[in-house]
């Protein structure tokens, strides 16, 4: 598997606080990985050090194969968290001038922004200032900059912040959009059902290490406790989860309407034929999933299980 960027060994440190412990990361071509972690964890200070903001105290980024330079800049396009838009500019006055500050002609500039502007429905706004526009309306303009001059390697630091659901939805088909077009794309954020639909890759720091990271769907399948959703349509309804209590770990009954009982139950490997025979002789057994752990669930576990409280 070729790889887009790779981080070898980072750590930061600034004064006696360690912002990153000796980070390794391997970020697959043309797939979306997001880099999570609570606040503190890393994440910021790593996005800045591959924008070359910051620099590593020890250890080496590698773009594309190659040792991380100054030249690499005009490869990445990179959407900060806090964002930074002139207020009394026009916008297209200022959509022109940062699209030329990333190397574009004025006329490639144009015709990109044309484009751009007609795709996201914003056409009349070009001649309104950034200050007339809503926080929403002005994340906009600062997606299409970053994403104008069509670098290989997009970073995004909360690109739904500021967003209503209509236009965040648009913001994602658009991140998916670019990825299917071979962008790479780094994505952090703390919203963990943005990282379910988006993400297929993923890596978890915490308190400036490194503590998860791989394919997500792997990564759930490692977390998944054997634990299932039980609907069962039972012939005599009395004491059924007292007799399967007794075989098997019942936890968290639900109620159901009418006659079906519902409950979880964790099985050992090896014991789920078992329990289907059991439940069969009891009654109808009209559902059976097993349950597998969001990312949210995954996040909160890990990093409870770092921090002690686990």
């Amino acid at each position: 598997m070729s790889h887009i960027l790779v981080a070898d060994g980072i750590t930061k440190k600034f004064g006696d606080q360690t912002a990153l412990s000796n980070i390794d990361l391997e970020i697959p071509k043309n797939c979306i990985y997001g880099l999570l972690g609570p606040n503190g964890a890393g994440k910021t200070t790593l996005i800045r050090i591959i924008n070359q903001i910051t620099f590593p105290d020890s250890g080496q980024i590698f773009l594309d194969g190659e040792p991380l330079q100054q030249q690499h800049i005009a490869t990445i396009g990179y959407l900060p968290e806090e964002r930074g838009l002139y207020k009394s500019m026009k916008v297209g006055e200022q959509a022109l001038y940062l699209a030329q500050l990333k190397g574009l002609s004025k006329n490639d500039a144009k015709t990109k922004l044309k484009y751009w502007f007609e795709r996201l429905e914003i056409g009349d706004w070009w001649n309104k200032r950034i200050q007339e526009l809503s926080k929403g309306m002005a994340q906009k303009i600062q997606f299409i900059v970053t994403v104008l001059h069509e670098p290989k390697l997009l970073i995004f630091d909360e690109p739904f912040s500021g967003f209503d659901p209509v236009n965040a939805n648009k913001i994602k088909d658009e991140i998916l959009h670019l990825k299917e077009q071979g962008t790479s794309i780094i994505f952090s954020t703390h919203r963990m059902e943005s990282v379910e639909e988006l993400c297929e890759y993923i890596a978890l720091l915490n308190r400036s290490h490194k503590v998860l990271d791989g394919k997500l769907s792997d990564i759930k399948k490692a977390y998944k406790r054997n634990i299932y959703k039980v609907g069962l349509q039972p012939s005599n309804s009395e004491d059924v989860l007292k007799k399967l209590d007794g075989k098997f770990k019942i936890s968290e009954p639900f109620i159901n309407e009418g006659p079906q009982v519902g409950f979880k139950v964790q099985l050992s490997s090896g014991d789920t034929s078992a329990f289907v025979a059991e439940v069969s002789k009891m009654g109808n057994l009209n559902h059976f999933e097993e349950i597998i752990p969001s990312t949210n669930d995954i996040f909160i576990r890990t990093v409870n299980e770092k921090n002690g409280h686990g």
